[in-house]
């Protein structure tokens, strides 16, 4: 028999979904069985499944240890990346969230099993720093709750507990939180304008392409914050938040990204390349805008946030002659 204590990072979620990360290797049919034959107990009392987890409720296991161990499936690897680098990242974090700085060329989530990512660095953190421990990781996992392209530097907001994960996806899915970045295109963009379409992906090339057919709609604003004779630098502001949507849509118009290797012009890309060492898009995420927050998230309330802007993208827009000046439009970079 086992007993399990129930934390602030397992509170408000279903008895039944947190027995499913616990046991993650059963079926639900497997534990709403054990819950029946009251093999499985919440404190101390026959259980359906959808009661909601409050901190320090009791779940008790009547199962031998062989089988809880089989149910739980391989133990979460110890994660050994040191996490002085991740420290540096940090703009913000509290008790719920933690909101970083990713630079270029760091993947927001694995996408095969021997990646390390911004999550695997995340939990990392965590754990070294004590505010974590492994026993809470067998049935929360701290995650991040919106992605970047390996190549996009910016701001990432991480879920330190189940509330804060819950409470920042929700905030993202109904786009209440804006979402604001910085880009520099090819061509001169005096005005403002709006992106409307829907997105196609190729999966063989991962390479999306904008259509005016299609059910879901995406929408971009984009307005120039300074303009050359070449290339403009584009404040961005991405209503919908699908995969490529900045690179795809800019480029559809004719002003690809410098650096996009994927949707750019060859030629331009060629020429920073050589002269700067480029290899990924001057694209930067660079500001986020909270709504109105009240209680546990008080402090984020109508809070805006901003990254500062890689050195390499800081020392390109240095060395443009601008005709329309972007100082103090700039000033996030300091």
């Amino acid at each position: 028999m086992r007993k399990l204590i129930i934390t602030k990072n397992e509170a408000n979620q279903r008895l039944d979904k947190y027995l499913s990360k616990y046991l993650k290797e059963s079926t639900k049919s497997f534990l709403y069985k054990m819950m029946r034959k009251k093999n499985i107990l919440l404190n101390d009392k026959k259980a359906q499944g959808n009661e909601k987890l409050q901190v320090g409720d009791e779940i008790s296991l009547y199962m031998r240890d062989e089988t809880i161990e089989k149910f739980k499936g391989e133990r979460i690897p110890q994660v050994t990346i040191g996490n002085s680098q991740f420290k540096n990242w940090i703009l913000f974090e509290d008790d719920n969230i933690l909101v970083l700085n990713k630079p270029y060329g760091v993947l927001s989530q694995k996408s095969k099993p021997e990646d390390v990512s911004v999550v695997e660095m995340f939990i990392a953190y965590l754990l070294e720093e004590g505010k974590l421990t492994e026993t809470e990781l067998e049935s929360f996992t701290p995650g991040i709750c919106n992605r970047l392209d390996r190549n996009t530097s910016g701001i990432i907001v991480a879920g330190k507990s189940l509330q804060g994960l819950q409470k920042m996806n929700e905030l993202f899915k109904s786009r209440e939180i804006k979402k604001y970045y910085l880009c520099l295109v090819k061509g001169v963009v005096r005005e403002r304008g709006e992106l409307r379409g829907s997105l196609t992906k190729d999966e063989r090339s991962n390479k999306v392409k904008v259509s005016t057919h299609g059910k879901e709609a995406i929408e971009t604003h984009y307005e120039p914050i300074g303009v050359s004779k070449e290339v403009s630098l584009l404040r961005v502001h991405l209503i919908t938040g699908k995969t490529h949507q900045i690179r795809a849509h800019l480029a559809s118009i004719g002003h690809p990204i410098i650096g996009d290797f994927k949707y750019g012009n060859e030629k331009v890309n060629q020429m920073y390349k050589e002269k700067y060492h480029l290899k990924h898009q001057l694209l930067h995420a660079f500001m986020l805008e909270f709504p109105s927050m009240e209680g546990e998230f008080q402090n984020l309330n109508k809070r805006q946030m901003k990254a500062p802007i890689p050195q390499i993208f800081k020392k390109v827009t240095e060395e443009i002659q601008w005709q329309h000046g972007i100082q103090e439009d700039l000033e996030v970079r300091d």
